[in-house]
């Protein structure tokens, strides 16, 4: 029977298969040699038939003789008369719904498969077909309809990409038996514990990336490649890790299981003892309530946000000691349910993250080395004497959002942090600026670098700015003080004159009803918005020439009484927004001739989300992030 028809029979078909692979396929365990591989013969490529010589297909491009790429032409149909020596054939981004037997399987020399983004179904992709494809190494099939793997791939493999499909089983043979397999991308798909073969890596020990995240996991699988490097488990429904899942894994350096069902009964007290060269581990979003046991000494970064974590004791995460970042946000942390020592031995720790938790006060004895504190959201209502005085490196802290008053802030609590670059004191009860906030630190009578650059005390009860309220921050750039009780008449003359270097100044959503007056000739940004300004003389601005941006939309401003003269001599000036007046306002921005327009306006402090400022991106604090997926 010609091999054309043979293809078309759905009698010969399986028998043409199981012919290849018996006795391989008659055991869930394939037989293996000395060398643990599995014993596989290439079959013998079907013959080729004569016809014209091969050209590059229609819509294709054919950059090299061994290359043709077809991606996103919209094919329907595999693209015929392909060159018996094509090693890289790209067919990504079509609508292929299958690909036939014979002119795929005489692609002999193929070493590059792309089949990614069709809509390919596991009854369109012959098994068989891979059997004669006996040098493919990089096979993409992500973003297909298979419901199963392939039972077979080549012994060649290097790469496989089967993601975002729907894919409920797979294959002692689909990954099995492949020395050279480095990647393995199974995430987002439909698989379960029992879609996994006992051996599905058996053979395969130089897999080092496994993807297998956004499936219907309930456990870690068992019998994992013992050079893993990165293993993604995260967004399944993973209750419990069995005992010894990652005794083997000593090359292992990040571990994804976040977003699963991980309680405190569902780990053993040596589930990561074994990990000696794990460097990041996230375990955020599950049940835990508490810091898990055995964890290795050599975690940088640890992710323990979202769970209900209700305690910290001296031995939870201090044996951790090459801990860089701790992240706790988002779990039922009470600063009496720290122990005193919960961070002692922590002297590389330099990110602390503790928001969104029960924090009645500044949790005691902080690492001495920190630089970054987040203890927004909480519910801590003062700031002792002592609270931050270990503290000394830290650069950016951020207290917003929970209950302090100015009468409970001690005078000198911010002393010690002399290298404070950015405090963020927003969303509190605050009534005046805080005193006693840091100059910076001095090196033989000079500033330095370390000097406190921005202030947020945005969202307070602050009415009035005496005339030394910001009396040694020389160096601040930005002070953020929207959304307060500031009166024309709660501004002292001269409050200014302390920030000579300020940039940027927002005094939004405030009472005031006239700009006011000697601000700083350094001054960029004035955000003056939703105020009570009723009118703008000639000489508002003549104290900041520099200004680029002025910001006055929704105040109680007319035509007449905005003067085309205050201006004037605004050189720089490249934003002007006076929209949600009660009249439209049309002021001729200098050297342009043409009005100012509100369009593209460039937020504003006040549009942003201060209760997560500060946070670092996922790729701020994972620097493992998967480039084929989005890592929660």
């Amino acid at each position: 029977m010609p091999l054309g028809r043979l293809e078309k029979s759905s009698l010969w078909r399986p028998l043409l298969l199981f012919l290849s692979l018996s006795p391989l396929l008659l055991s869930q365990a394939p037989p293996i040699d000395d060398d643990n591989q599995f014993l596989y013969t290439p079959p013998i490529p079907p013959p080729s038939h004569g016809g014209p010589p091969p050209t590059c297909p229609a819509l294709c491009d054919c950059p090299a003789p061994e290359t043709v790429e077809c991606g996103g032409v919209d094919l329907t149909a595999f693209p015929g008369n392909l060159s018996t020596h094509t090693r890289h054939l790209s067919l990504q981004n079509n609508q292929l719904k299958e690909i036939p037997f014979e002119p795929l399987s005489r692609l002999t020399e193929l070493r590059t498969l792309n089949l990614h983004n069709n809509q390919l179904s596991s009854t369109g992709l012959p098994d068989e077909v891979f059997l004669y494809l006996s040098r493919l190494q990089y096979v993409y099939l992500a973003n297909n309809r298979l419901t199963v793997a392939p039972r077979f791939l080549p012994k060649s493999l290097r790469i496989a990409d089967l993601a975002a499909n729907a894919l409920t089983e797979v294959y002692p043979l689909t990954f099995g038996g492949k020395p050279h397999l480095s990647s393995v991308y199974l995430h987002n798909n439909a698989l379960e514990n029992a879609g996994l073969p006992d051996f599905l890596f058996n053979g395969s020990n130089s897999v080092s990336i496994l993807i297998l995240s956004n499936n219907q996991l309930s456990s870690a699988p068992s019998r994992l490649p013992p050079k893993l490097n990165k293993l993604h488990l995260q967004n399944n429904r993973i209750s419990w890790i069995p005992s010894g899942a990652f005794s083997q894994q000593l090359h292992l350096r990040e571990l994804y299981l976040q977003n699963n069902q991980l309680s405190d009964q569902g780990l053993q007290n040596d589930t990561f003892s074994k990990l000696r060269s794990l460097e990041y581990l996230d375990l955020s979003m599950n049940n835990l309530t508490r810091v898990p046991e055995g964890l290795p000494p050599g975690i940088t970064i640890l992710h323990l946000g979202k769970n209900r974590i209700s305690s910290l004791s001296a031995e939870g995460v201090s044996r951790v000691r090459s801990l860089e970042y701790l992240l706790l946000q988002n779990n039922e942390l009470t600063a009496s349910s720290i122990h005193p020592q919960a961070f002692d031995k922590l002297r590389r720790l330099h990110t602390l993250h503790i928001y969104n938790n029960l924090l009645e006060r500044v949790p005691p004895s902080l690492p001495r080395r920190l630089r970054s504190l987040m203890m927004l959201h909480n519910r801590i209502s003062q700031l002792g004497l002592h609270d931050l005085v270990r503290t000394y490196y830290l650069s950016e802290l951020n207290l917003s959002y929970n209950r302090l008053q100015s009468e409970r802030v001690h005078r000198l609590a911010f002393r010690k942090l002399r290298r404070l670059q950015s405090l963020d004191l927003s969303g509190n009860a605050l009534t005046t600026v805080p005193l006693g906030l840091p100059s910076g630190l001095r090196v033989r009578g000079e500033a330095s670098p370390f000097s406190l650059w921005e202030l947020w005390l945005k969202s307070n009860l602050i009415d009035r700015l005496g005339e030394d309220a910001l009396s040694g921050l020389s160096s601040l750039a930005q002070l953020h003080l929207g959304q307060n009780r500031l009166r024309d008449s709660g501004i002292a003359l001269g409050s200014w004159r302390e920030v000579p270097g300020l940039t940027l100044l927002d005094l939004s959503g405030n009472q005031l009803t006239q700009v006011p007056s000697d601000l700083p000739g350094s001054l960029e940004y004035l955000h003056l918005q939703e105020n009570r300004i009723s009118t703008v003389p000639p000489s508002a601005f003549l104290s900041t020439p520099q200004l680029r941006g002025v910001f006055l939309r929704y105040n109680r401003l007319t035509a007449l009484a905005v003067s085309q003269a205050a201006f004037s001599t605004l050189r720089h000036l490249q934003v002007l927004d006076t929209t949600g007046n009660p009249e439209p306002i049309s002021i001729q921005l200098h050297g342009t001739g043409e009005p100012a327009t509100p369009t593209d306006i460039i937020p504003t402090p006040t549009e942003t989300s201060q209760g997560t400022r500060g946070l670092p991106s996922q790729q701020e604090t994972s620097r493992h992030a998967d480039t084929n997926e989005t890592v929660q």
